[in-house]
């Protein structure tokens, strides 16, 4: 556990140990929290920012595209070598997923994935519900291949964010759970990329727990799940 840690020198961290590491260094997770900040993916796109005021916005290596971290919020930043592992990238963001699903099932809170969004979703009016969500609908392209409408949130709520980055196969960047925080700065971006797409926390939807003993479940959770 590493506490409440600034962004900018865990980000230098992370790229120096897997740029210095080699095959018999032993794999880490650091757990953290962050002081305010939204962090920019690969993916990101500057209209994403509506308007972030004094918050600052740090341009990352990591997929995907803007997100918030700030006090309240269990950061997981699991650094894998996923060759001695003996899985990939595709089965890493699952396992990851998985960890935080198992996570929130501890609290009687139901995630689910989102096909083509990654994270983990809840359902804010009913978070224990375990009803399938709707299939992803489809259309049909230009040239009759099928090909994915825009995604519906409808119902859904974000509460773990997910982005990562593999080098020389390896990982780090991770994953976050939105604990007990002040989602107001959510609302200056559109998360993930996503227009409009609710945000919340274990308290919004009426899970009272500390961040050390969520921190705690979810690192549990992530050695469980991502072992080899």
């Amino acid at each position: 556990m590493r506490g409440r840690v600034a962004y900018l020198p865990t980000y230098a961290q992370m790229q120096a140990f897997t740029a210095t590491r080699d095959a018999q260094t032993e794999d880490q997770l650091w757990i953290c929290e962050h002081p305010p900040v939204y962090t920019q993916g690969l993916a990101g796109k500057a209209e994403h920012v509506l308007q972030p005021g004094e918050i600052p916005v740090v341009s990352t290596n990591r997929g995907g595209q803007i997100t918030y971290h700030g006090p309240g919020q269990v950061v997981a930043y699991p650094m894998i070598d996923l060759r001695r592992a003996g899985y990939f990238v595709k089965e890493y963001v699952y396992r990851i997923e998985e960890a935080v699903i198992q996570t929130l099932a501890q609290f009687g809170v139901t995630g689910h994935r989102v096909g083509g969004a990654p994270g983990i979703y809840v359902r804010p009016h009913d978070p224990g519900s375990h009803a399938m969500l709707a299939q992803r609908p489809m259309r049909r392209a230009a040239d009759g291949t099928a090909a994915p409408a825009p995604l519906d949130f409808t119902g859904l709520a974000k509460i773990a964010a997910l982005g990562i980055k593999v080098s020389r196969n390896c990982t780090y960047h991770g994953v976050a759970l939105n604990v007990q925080m002040d989602l107001e700065p959510f609302a200056r971006i559109n998360p993930c990329g996503y227009a409009g797409l609710q945000t919340v926390d274990l308290s919004t939807i009426g899970v009272s727990v500390g961040w050390s003993d969520a921190a705690d479940l979810l690192s549990k959770k992530l050695a469980t799940y991502l072992a080899p």
